[in-house]
C-alpha cells in the first residue's frame, strides 16, 4: 500500500509540468493555426508538433531549438500548474500568448524575427531538425 501511495505521489508531482507544456502547445496551435490560417501552414504546423520548440531526435526535456529557447525566456512550465490553468483558463491563456508575443520579437539565427517567420507561414526555428 505504501508503494502505491508513493507511486501516485510521484506521478502527481511529475504530471504538472507536462500538463503546462501541453497547454503551451495547445495555445500555440490555437494562436497560429486557427480557423483563419492557411491550410498548408496548418498542416506544416501540426506536422511539426513538439518540434516547433524542440529539436527532432533530441531529448525534449533537455533540448530546445532557438525558438523554444526564446519562448522559455518568457514562459516556464512551473508557473502554470494544472490547478492554476484549470481555475484561471483565460488568465493563463493571456499570459501564455503574451509569452509567445515576446518570444516572437526575438530574432532567429537567419536574422528575421520569429513573428515575421510565423506570419510568413514558416516554422520559426532554423535548428529544429525538420
Amino acid at each position: 500500500m505504501k508503494r502505491l501511495a508513493l507511486l501516485m505521489g510521484i506521478m502527481v508531482c511529475t504530471a504538472t509540468p507536462s500538463f503546462a507544456i501541453s497547454e503551451f502547445g495547445r495555445q500555440w496551435k490555437d494562436a497560429y493555426l486557427g480557423s483563419d490560417a492557411d491550410p498548408d501552414w496548418v498542416r506544416t504546423g501540426r506536422k511539426a508538433g513538439c518540434y516547433v520548440c524542440h529539436v527532432k531526435g533530441e531529448d525534449k526535456k533537455k533540448v530546445r531549438n532557438e525558438y523554444g529557447e526564446a519562448v522559455h525566456e518568457f514562459l516556464d512550465a512551473e508557473d502554470f500548474p494544472r490547478d492554476y490553468v484549470k481555475a484561471n483558463p483565460e488568465e493563463a491563456k493571456a499570459k501564455i500568448r503574451e509569452g509567445f508575443k515576446k518570444a516572437g520579437e526575438k530574432k532567429s539565427s537567419d536574422g528575421r524575427t520569429f513573428a515575421a517567420k510565423i506570419e510568413a507561414n514558416e516554422l520559426p526555428a532554423t535548428d529544429a531538425g525538420l
